[in-house]
């Protein structure tokens, strides 16, 4: 079955686990599949784990926390991030989470490369960087292995949401953009243009 892409726009968190949630019982059902595309507004989310050092007190947020079924520690979404939620249907696609990952990472390594950015994986660390910079976050969630949740790409110049937490769980950690990297804003919708070819080589 053919991956189907919907732009979602501009949602709350609240609104775009709504989104996935229904998405997730019609693949159950029917083996659809469905890559959601977005922005978020302002939010922190963190996996569900006991240590949530990470996100650090809640209270002194300035934006709603969400602790949320995948894996991982705190992460900030906000506008100028691209959001792709795959709704896939592992058990057709060999119930390898690990692969899933991995396949996620490229999909994004091989976009940054069309924008003449040099990305890569390292070892022991779920993501995308350019040299030691964070440039994309991956967190992933699976139900009765149809999975959920997903990848998030910075794409704006602007990434003062992660100032208050420790992203992923990395002390020290510098986070990057697509905009940083290449010295000029790229658009939202340039990118989101331009996903839906790299995930169908991939997961088409």
């Amino acid at each position: 079955m053919r991956l189907r892409f919907v732009d979602a726009g501009r949602l709350t968190f609240r609104a775009g686990l709504a989104l996935q949630e229904a998405q997730v019982e019609r693949c159950l059902a029917t083996g659809e599949e469905v890559v959601f595309l977005l922005e978020h507004e302002p939010v922190y989310t963190i996996g569900r784990t006991l240590d949530k050092s990470s996100l650090g007190p809640v209270e002194r947020l300035p934006h709603p926390s969400f602790e949320i079924n995948r894996g991982g520690q705190a992460t900030y979404h906000g506008p100028g991030q691209v959001i792709a939620y795959p709704i896939l249907d592992l058990r057709a696609r060999g119930r390898d989470l690990h692969l899933y990952l991995r396949n996620l990472e490229g999909v994004l390594i091989d976009l940054l490369a069309g924008f003449g950015i040099a990305s890569q994986r390292v070892t022991g660390k779920t993501g995308v960087w350019v040299q030691q910079r964070k440039i994309a976050s991956i967190g992933v969630g699976v139900r009765k292995w149809i999975s959920m949740h997903g990848l998030a790409l910075n794409v704006a110049s602007d990434l003062h949401g992660f100032d208050h937490i420790v992203p992923c769980g990395l002390a020290g950690i510098t986070m990057t953009s697509l905009s940083r990297e290449l010295g000029r804003e790229i658009s939202i919708d340039e990118v989101k243009g331009q996903l839906p070819a790299y995930f169908e080589r991939t997961f088409g």
